[in-house]
């Protein structure tokens, strides 16, 4: 049985490995296979879906193939911007990505929505902010977030205007770990990129890929997985870091997702792993920022 954690004060439980639905929006996935997973992931307990507006045809499709099994999960999104008519970060914007959210997903509610990293200067202003009140009053989302890192996502929680936050957490990305999860544990908090994007994949520095930054930090780290395989030991480092509630590994495929449930499941790294961890990160990472 896949472990359920309360999600903060929000009154909400989530599965300690929830899905990330971003792959499922690509075009290259077909409607089979985007609901085979859909539909696997209720099925192996998993009770957290992540997606958002910007995620392809991601939000369509948990519509189409979970519409039936609404009731079965936690749905999170994420907006903002990107509204046909709408100004970027105004008012308007942000109720045309919930209203939209709602409409492709079939939902009557948004469990969690977050601001899809929104800029700090337009945090600052607050009218976002209380548009995500009167969404909440008005019943069309549960909860309202923020999704980001580094400075603006150490406003959102310092601010009191949100009930969880989507941030990035793992072994080569730790400084919101460290210097904002802890400030606000009421709040409800999902890890993203778990695994660190899988660097490990590379013999070589994989210029250009969305992995290379995570890459030229683990050669610096110089970290020992103490036998386990590199996805292991990322994901549980993450799954059971303190602070965070559940985690997401974006993936199409079941097959995945059954080996990240599997992981999650052997429980919390050695301790001497996670002082390994801790040392490298004090010896050269302690002056990384977040990956945006």
């Amino acid at each position: 049985m896949l472990e359920q954690r309360p999600f903060g004060n929000t009154g909400i439980e989530v599965s300690v490995v929830g899905l990330g639905a971003g792959q499922i929006g690509e075009s290259e996935v077909t409607e089979a296979e985007a609901a085979e997973v859909l539909n696997g992931a209720l099925d192996l307990g998993v009770t957290l879906i992540d997606t958002a507006a910007s995620y392809g045809l991601s939000e369509d499709r948990i519509g189409r193939h979970l519409g039936r099994r609404r009731d079965e999960f936690v749905l999170s999104t994420k907006g903002g911007a990107g509204i046909n008519g709408q100004p970027d970060w105004s008012p308007g914007s942000v109720l045309g990505s919930i209203e939209q959210s709602l409409r492709l997903t079939r939902s009557e509610r948004i469990d969690i929505f977050y601001l899809h990293s929104c800029p700090l200067d337009i945090l600052r202003r607050g009218d976002l902010q209380d548009t995500l009140d009167r969404a909440v009053a008005a019943g069309k989302i549960g909860v309202a977030g923020y999704s980001g890192d580094n400075e603006p996502l150490a406003f959102a929680v310092d601010s009191g205007r949100f009930g969880a936050i989507e941030t990035s957490v793992n072994i080569a990305d730790q400084w919101n770990l460290r210097n904002v999860l802890g400030r606000r544990p009421d709040l409800g908090v999902i890890a993203k990129r778990p695994i660190a994007n899988a660097p490990w994949r590379f013999v070589e520095r994989p210029t250009g890929s969305y992995a290379e930054l995570y890459w030229e930090r683990l050669q610096a780290l110089a970290l020992d997985p103490e036998g386990l395989d590199w996805a292991e030991f990322a994901l549980r480092f993450t799954v059971y870091a303190p602070g965070v509630h559940t985690a997401i590994a974006g993936t199409a495929k079941l097959a995945h997702l059954r080996r990240n449930i599997a992981a999650a499941g052997r429980g919390p790294l050695p301790a001497a792993a996670l002082e390994g961890i801790d040392r490298a990160w004090r010896a050269v990472g302690s002056g990384w920022p977040a990956s945006t």
